[in-house]
């Protein structure tokens, strides 16, 4: 499979029980620790490969920093975070490759396996099914507001923590639950990837605003106009197949857009495997939040 469907990883079959999974994701930092930035971007790269239901096995980095500015330590520190998120999961780093640039970016590429039978893909939501969330909301809107310097860094530490877990546990669990389709909500917003589910699998999810996760303090932000231009960008990209109850105002609609980092699965699954799913995140140390169900038709709907 490739981008046919907007999945999240590439998928190489080499025999009839094995598969390459592939994937690369970098950015520019969204804090101010190297250390941090490190860990956030590698787990977020490691991301796609666990909403594929696979088993991430070796990455590399890929890095631009500007050495004359800010010296050899800052990029240790950058690389030492993705090292250590890379043993956390198992994952062997077998090198990368770095170039000069004016601003900072860290990311990684990477190779993982999975039975070509339990892929689990975007597309493959029925209707009935019921669909979680593993991860709360918000990361990019807080991002903003720490660049703006509307919060510090010990008010960004959740978020911080949200985006340094793996989302290890959370694909485990969902392959207990034998999940109909999955995948990670990251830069277009729960929306936009909800959009996706939706449309690969030709099925309308209905969403529950009230039931969706929020970090602290976002919605304090989006108050006063916080938030960053993806996020807007997307918001306005979403009305296009969102249909809002009228109790929504553009202050959820722009949190339910936001552009997330390293955020949490969106999984859907069958009515009678809910439970087994639920129990399994909680155990896994996700966040279990029942969002929302599929439906006959198309797009999205969200109401309060």
């Amino acid at each position: 499979m490739g981008f046919g469907t907007r999945d999240d990883a590439g998928v190489y079959q080499m025999s009839d029980d094995l598969a390459l999974v592939q994937t690369v994701d970098f950015f520019t930092p969204i804090v101010d620790d190297p250390y941090d930035f490190g860990r956030i971007a590698a787990a977020n790269a490691l991301s796609d490969i666990y909403a594929m239901g696979a088993t991430p096995l070796c990455a590399l980095n890929i890095a631009a920093f500007p050495i004359e500015e800010y010296g050899a330590a800052l990029l240790t520190s950058i690389l030492e975070g993705g090292a250590a998120i890379a043993r956390e999961a198992g994952v062997a780093l077998l090198g990368g490759h770095t170039i000069k640039d004016d601003e900072p970016k860290y990311g990684m590429a990477v190779t993982g396996t999975v039975h070509p039978k339990r892929i689990v893909r975007n597309a493959g939501a029925r209707p009935g099914d019921a669909v979680y969330l593993t991860k709360p909301l918000g990361t990019g809107i807080l991002s903003s507001a720490l660049k703006k310097g509307a919060i510090d860094e010990a008010q960004m530490h959740e978020a911080v923590r949200w985006m340094t877990q793996l989302n290890a546990g959370a694909s485990r669990a969902m392959l207990a639950a034998g999940a109909h389709a999955a995948t990670d909500v990251t830069g277009f917003g729960l929306l936009g990837h909800a959009g996706e589910v939706a449309q690969a699998g030709g099925v309308r999810i209905r969403i529950v605003a009230s039931r969706i996760p929020v970090l602290d303090l976002v919605r304090d932000m989006v108050a006063v106009g916080i938030a960053p231009g993806g996020s807007r960008d997307n918001a306005r990209e979403h009305e296009r197949f969102t249909d809002f109850a009228s109790g929504i105002s553009p202050e959820q609609r722009l949190i339910l857009s936001d552009a997330q980092t390293s955020g949490g699965l969106l999984i859907a699954v069958a009515p009678e495997q809910a439970e087994t799913l639920r129990a399994g995140l909680l155990a896994e140390g996700a966040l279990a939040a029942r969002i929302g169900t599929i439906e006959r038709g198309e797009g999205l709907v969200v109401e309060g």
